[in-house]
């Protein structure tokens, strides 16, 4: 035991920081916010599913819900006007969707741009004046949740690649845009075990979820899928003054899965 009353804090804290999480409430944003309670910070719970957010809230303790539909321009707008200070932000929520070009609809397309475009563009400008005005002394920090869709072709997943490449390439322009006021990262998971691959796996393989699900399982090198805390850690490390020298980085949590 280190009983020096000199030693340096536990790394990776986040005292004092606030936080928002959209799509907070289940999954990765789940996970991500108990995380960053752990780690001292204050977290928003932005979710359209409110009442989730509220039991998540009351779980953590140091969080608040924040009724959100990150598609919204009204919705967002609301948000933050609740929201008086922000150090943080990671914008998590997205859909998915299965479907080559050939089978992809336009209103598929237009509503995974929507969902996972447009609302990062949304969200992010929304509440870029707090961001940069950060009161921690340290630039303000986005992290966004991108995927490895976004880095390789993955077969029929069309509209939802596409939507994940906009996500990194936002990422890196907003980085080189404001590097030395704001902090700006992505995450890019492999298939990770959530609500989310659940959701699919029910929809589009019912009659043959197991087969598919040791398929997901195999594609990634390590043979297994992620779980959403080991993407919260990352969050919580990109987040902290620990990483203070790392922007406009994609950061792959894929069992190997971009490296084959």
């Amino acid at each position: 035991m280190n009983t020096d009353k000199h030693a340096d804090p536990s790394p990776f804290r986040l005292d004092g920081r606030h936080a928002l999480v959209t799509g907070g409430a289940s999954g990765i944003g789940e996970a991500t916010v108990k995380e960053l309670v752990r780690a001292g910070a204050f977290v928003w719970i932005a979710d359209i599913k409110f009442d989730d957010a509220e039991a998540l809230a009351r779980f953590t303790g140091n969080a608040k819900a924040l009724h959100l539909d990150v598609t919204s321009h009204e919705s967002v707008a609301a948000a933050v006007e609740s929201v008086r200070r922000l150090d943080v932000l990671v914008n998590n929520a997205g859909v998915g969707h299965v479907g080559s070009i050939e089978h992809t609809e336009p209103d598929e397309f237009d509503r995974l741009m929507n969902v996972n475009v447009r609302s990062v563009y949304l969200v992010t400008r929304a509440f870029l004046p707090l961001l940069l005005s950060t009161a921690v002394g340290q630039p303000g920090v986005i992290v966004n949740i991108g995927s490895v869709a976004g880095q390789v072709g993955i077969k029929e997943r069309f509209a939802y690649c596409t939507s994940k490449g906009a996500v990194l390439a936002m990422t890196r322009q907003l980085a080189v845009e404001y590097a030395k006021t704001l902090r700006v990262n992505a995450i890019c998971p492999g298939t990770i075990d959530t609500p989310f691959v659940e959701g699919y796996l029910e929809k589009f393989h019912k009659h043959n979820k197991e087969e598919v699900r040791a398929e997901l399982r195999a594609r990634q090198p390590m043979g297994r899928l992620g779980q959403p805390q080991e993407v919260a850690s990352m969050v919580r490390y990109l987040a902290s003054d620990e990483a203070a020298f790392i922007t406009g980085a994609l950061m792959a949590i894929d069992g190997g899965l971009t490296a084959a």
